[in-house]
């Protein structure tokens, strides 16, 4: 009966997503319902966007009284959200300026655009970029441009010729690459398509380092590691390394499609400019009333806080998975972002299928990869109820 229904309703859909033979209805809290009423316990969120889970009242409320006064009125005029967002985000992300776009991707291409005329304001000729190996950034040619996976990349090429691409974790690889026209240097503080895997701080540290000796910016591309997930508001204030451009979407509107990047005061100062740079939706009333309330929501549930109480208890669960299954080659990851790889003889595929028949929905990265990024409300009972049906769909 669902496969019918699926069939139907993508009867005049341009099939370019590989989708699971399941159709949700609804969600409350943890957990997703299908069309015939099966519950799934979510480690998912939509791809790292569902922080806050499913069904949150003052943010439910909050959209719909939102939706009776105005959605939108282009960014010709100004209203008191967009006001209200910035500075709540501003003060989560310890930038100074934002700019709302529409999504991640179009975060990333203002922040590309932002190191470009930064550049070109300060009288250099730069406009190359150094971007990591197994990044991903999205998929517009800009943000394919500095995604360091192939697989993405070359149906699309030639992309542009521009971007020079180091190792993830290897400062002597993003040295080897600096010259001249260098303007930027962009990277995820934790790979999340890329297959879980952490920056280091000394890494970190020495990009920070080698921007401000070659006078290059730095782009942190936290679309999906941001907003609580690694146990800090942003993954870059761990290290204590502040970003020129960070880049921000998914779990800022907790479902409601809204992105950002943010500079800092020196950045903003020498570079976009009214005319650079712009949006008809980015940043309407309904958009800033998610990211304002959102932020809302985190400060007074302490969400940030319950992460790092959460997170050490699913890092030994998934350590105790691998002791228990011979398939498990490693975990990797920080705070409620976490990934466990499995060896080559385990179609990563196979097991999130079937995790799927046993009402747990996770999902896959790179290099067979499982991806936990479960909504921040998750409690140390999920985390059991999904080990056992993981466990189960492991054998």
């Amino acid at each position: 009966m669902v496969n019918e229904k699926l069939m139907a309703a993508e009867e005049n859909l341009l099939h370019v997503y590989n989708r699971f033979p399941v159709a949700w209805e609804r969600g409350e809290g943890m957990y997703l319902y299908d069309t015939e009423g099966k519950e799934y316990l979510d480690f998912a969120a939509g791809i790292a966007v569902m922080g806050l889970g499913y069904g949150n009242k003052k943010l439910n409320d909050a959209m719909k009284a939102q939706m009776d006064k105005i959605c939108h009125i282009s960014n010709l005029y100004y209203h008191e959200n967009v006001g209200a967002a910035a500075k709540a985000l501003n003060e989560a992300s310890g930038m100074d300026r934002v700019f709302f776009t529409n999504s991640g991707t179009e975060a990333i291409e203002g922040a590309l655009k932002t190191a470009r005329k930064y550049a070109y304001t300060k009288g250099n000729d730069r406009f190359e970029f150094i971007a990591m190996e197994d990044s991903f950034h999205g998929r517009s040619i800009g943000a394919l441009s500095v995604t360091g996976t192939s697989a993405y990349r070359e149906p699309f090429e030639p992309l542009l010729p521009t971007v020079h691409f180091a190792k993830y974790n290897d400062l002597d690889s993003v040295k080897a690459l600096v010259n001249d026209k260098t303007c930027a240097v962009i990277l995820e503080p934790l790979q999340g398509e890329g297959g879980i895997h952490p920056a280091t701080r000394e890494f970190m540290e020495g990009v920070r380092a080698l921007c401000d000796e070659n006078d290059m910016l730095m782009i942190c591309d936290e679309i999906q590691c941001g907003m609580g997930r690694t146990g800090h508001m942003f993954a870059w204030q761990e290290y204590g390394v502040r970003p020129d451009v960070l880049t921000m979407a998914k779990a800022i509107g907790d479902g409601f499609p809204v992105g950002a990047f943010a500079m800092t005061e020196k950045v903003a100062e020498s570079s976009l400019k009214a005319g650079d740079h712009g949006t008809t939706y980015g940043g309407n009333p309904l958009a800033c009333m998610a990211v304002k309330t959102v932020l809302e929501i985190f400060k007074e549930e302490h969400v940030v806080e319950h992460v790092r109480e959460v997170a050490p208890y699913l890092a030994e669960k998934l350590a105790w998975l691998k002791q228990r299954h011979d398939c498990v080659k490693e975990c990797r990851g920080k705070g409620l972002i976490q990934g466990i790889e499995l060896v080559p003889q385990k179609p990563v595929g196979d097991v999130v299928k079937k995790a799927l028949d046993l009402g747990l929905v996770i999902i896959s990265a790179k290099g067979n990869t499982i991806r936990f990024v479960p909504p921040l409300i998750v409690e140390k009972g999920h985390v059991d109820e999904m080990a056992e049906k993981l466990e189960a769909a492991l054998r």
